[in-house]
């Protein structure tokens, strides 16, 4: 046996145990590290503000502070009111619901010919041993649905807490990154580091002025119409329909119709029609001239960007995904060489046909013969 062959078995087994601790502990850290993620990208967007206000004077923890606790209450300002509005609908159907039953048995008994009524109904669901299981089911799942709510708050403080520190401290991040460097790639990241600042910053805020367009439009509407919770409706559409790209319209959509169904069903077709026209004039009009200095990139590549960080980290991803790829595409966007581009109608979409050119490649033709033609003199006698 050649000598470096059990040294080489122990390195390559060295390697292979390094190997699957390494996975092993990525697979532990992996929902850390998304939190660390959405927590940088975070504290990207609120960096224009604290900035702001620190160059004014104010120290960049008390700056970060009052951004972050700005954004809480707005956020528990739209839990509690959308809060609010479903519990009373829950409270509104629970009310019907003996005028409800009634009406579809009497339905029934109509169309089928049966004889049925309430008491029987209620009394064959009290009964019913599917309605028992799945009261004990539901029993025995108040524990995990607890756990999962405080996983969630847990995750939510991390979250917040990282970004606070990214926010407050990103002065001494960067020089931390920098030291570690040489010049020539301190500014690189520099430079990378701003146009992430501009690219999450821009988007959050221009979605935001959009959200805050769509609300009062759709606020408008439902207040015409009569249709209750008309503000609460008109937030949820304005935030939905914004950072949810593409579809996020008529997802958000499906809830004030839904609640305008209960009015009238006309006002339903109405909404709809609303969402429709007011979608077109959101992306041919509006959202071009919010975003063309903050995150101009083509819708397409936007819905796809959304699709695959969707396809890789859920949610989050899709949340991600606009600004981490305006913010790649502005940094590579200086690395890629470009040149001027010829005049061809081809390059404008227009095609010449078969025809036309063969027609003025004649006409060429024939005007070089006549040219190349000698003159006859004339006389005085016309000979």
């Amino acid at each position: 046996m050649p000598r470096w062959l059990p040294r080489a078995m122990v390195l390559a087994l060295a390697l292979y145990a390094c190997f699957q601790l390494g996975s092993w502990a990525f697979h532990q850290l992996i929902g850390l590290l998304i939190n660390i993620l959405i927590s940088f990208f975070l504290a990207l967007a609120v960096e224009p503000a604290v900035s702001r206000m620190s160059a004014r004077g104010m120290r960049r923890g008390l700056a970060t502070f009052l951004v972050f606790f700005a954004v809480i209450i707005a956020t528990a300002g739209f839990i509690v009111l959308l809060g609010s509005m479903l519990a009373g609908q829950i409270v509104d159907m629970v009310e019907h619901f003996p005028k409800y039953l009634d009406s579809v048995i009497s339905w029934i008994n109509q169309s089928f010919h049966t004889d049925l009524s309430r008491v029987e109904v209620q009394d064959s669901l009290l009964h019913s041993d599917w309605l028992q299981k799945y009261v004990q089911n539901s029993a025995s799942g108040v524990l995990d649905v607890s756990a999962t709510v405080l996983g969630g708050l847990f995750r939510v403080l991390t979250i917040f807490l990282f970004s606070f520190y990214f926010a407050a401290d990103g002065p001494r991040l960067r020089r931390t990154v920098c030291s570690m460097l040489p010049p020539a790639r301190q500014a690189e990241v520099l430079r990378a580091w701003e146009i992430a600042v501009d690219k999450t910053g821009g988007y959050l805020y221009s979605r935001g002025l959009m959200a805050l367009i769509s609300g009062v439009a759709h606020y408008i509407l439902l207040q015409i119409l009569g249709v209750p919770y008309a503000p609460v409706l008109a937030v949820w559409v304005g935030l939905v329909s914004q950072f949810i790209p593409t579809i996020g319209t008529y997802l958000a959509g499906a809830l004030p119709m839904l609640i305008a169904f209960t009015v009238d069903p006309w006002y339903a077709v109405w909404v709809l029609g609303f969402v429709v026209i007011y979608q077109q004039f959101e992306n041919y009009m509006l959202q071009p001239k919010l975003t063309a200095k903050t995150v101009d990139i083509h819708p397409a590549v936007a819905f796809g960007s959304v699709i695959a960080g969707t396809a890789l980290m859920g949610a989050v991803g899709a949340l991600i995904a606009i600004p981490a790829v305006a913010t790649l595409q502005a940094f590579l966007g200086a690395y890629v060489k470009r040149y001027d581009v010829t005049d061809d109608p081809r390059v404008h979409g227009r095609r010449e046909r078969v025809g036309d050119s063969a027609l003025v490649r004649i006409r060429r033709s024939l005007s070089r013969d006549q040219a190349a033609e000698p003159v006859a003199p004339t006389g005085g006698d016309g000979v």
